[in-house]
């Protein structure tokens, strides 16, 4: 099977970790990484013996290649995405997809006119215990779903000036929460803070509803000196709760649902059940992820997550935004 020949620009903490994956992955050939800072694209490429750019353009115009990891900081995505799309380049751009509506639809033009494929790295998508989770909630084992609570928790990460904790990393729970509650939202509603970011907030908490009356519940901060990454899903037959970094999870039985197999909703009562872990098959992400943006390239399979489905979730970032400064409820 012939390799496909990738890329990776931005050469930052992710996008080490796509030139590691990319290196370990059969069906990829790592050939060039590109950073602006001449040390750290030397350090990476040296590591994988591929070539070292230090402009991006130079190496789209230099390098033949089937795809590219667009990993640079969020404010630069529109512009190296449309040059890549320019060169006919297959593209998966790091979550958010943009800093504003604007240029994620630029970025979606630009790949629909050079008819490339584009991927927007919403990682938690491929994290084992969310792909278990959303099968389970699509067999019916919770039944209703009540409210989905997210909580992430980080320390303060150098990196990022350019957005705030919504839009980079509350935008993970975001996606994950449109994922599994397969319905519309209907308002959301935030309170942040800023404590230590010297332009953005890094404080949420946060509220959506969905037309389908699920609850959702964003506790993200920036502020925390431990690293939290969980989710519990509430339904009628129990709970769900999730361990992200330890890909783990539990079910607790609603003990009520199972003894009661004919209630017809006129009368519910939660009557606390058994709990049982839930084998989940672990796997790194980041492989799922790529593994997944390449076999859509390899067989033309529409993107996993394309640019619209990136740009929703921006969108509802942006309402969050929004809904903080406005200090009222927001509608999509």
């Amino acid at each position: 099977m012939k390799k496909l020949r990738v890329a990776v620009i931005g050469a930052g903490a992710m996008g080490k970790s796509h030139a590691r994956v990319y290196s370990e992955l059969e069906n990829a050939d790592l050939v060039a990484v590109c950073d602006s800072d001449k040390k750290t694209a030397d350090e990476i490429a040296a590591k994988y013996a591929v070539k070292a750019y230090y402009n991006y353009r130079k190496l789209l115009s230099s390098e033949k290649l089937d795809a590219v990891s667009i990993c640079v900081p969020t404010k630069f995505h529109r512009e190296v995405a449309v040059e890549a799309a320019a060169r006919k380049v297959n593209m998966l751009v790091e979550k958010p997809i943009a800093p504003s509506m604007e240029d994620a639809e630029a970025i979606i033009e630009a790949s629909k006119k050079a008819n490339v494929k584009l991927m927007v790295g919403h990682i938690e998508r491929f994290n084992p215990v969310i792909i278990e989770l959303k099968k389970r909630i699509q067999n019916g084992e919770l039944g209703k779903i009540y409210k989905v609570h997210c909580v992430r928790l980080s320390p303060f990460p150098q990196r990022i000036v350019d957005v705030g904790v919504i839009v980079d990393f509350a935008i993970h729970d975001i996606d994950v929460l449109r994922h599994i509650a397969g319905s519309k939202i209907k308002r959301v509603y935030a309170e942040t803070a800023q404590r230590i970011h010297s332009a953005h907030e890094d404080l949420l908490i946060g509220t959506m509803r969905f037309e389908n009356g699920t609850l959702g519940v964003l506790n993200t901060n920036w502020l925390t000196p431990k690293k939290v990454r969980e989710i519990t899903v509430t339904g009628e037959k129990g709970m769900f709760a999730a361990n992200y970094i330890t890909q783990e999870m539990n079910f607790f039985e609603n003990e009520f649902t199972r003894q009661n197999l004919g209630y017809n909703g006129n009368f519910m009562n939660v009557i606390e059940g058994k709990a049982s872990e839930v084998e989940i098959a672990k796997k790194e992400p980041l492989k799922n992820e790529l593994e997944a943006f390449l076999e859509c390239i390899r067989e033309n399979k529409p993107s996993p997550i394309s640019g619209e489905e990136g740009m929703r979730t921006l969108e509802i970032a942006q309402k969050f935004l929004e809904s903080a400064k406005k200090h009222e409820v927001v509608e999509p």
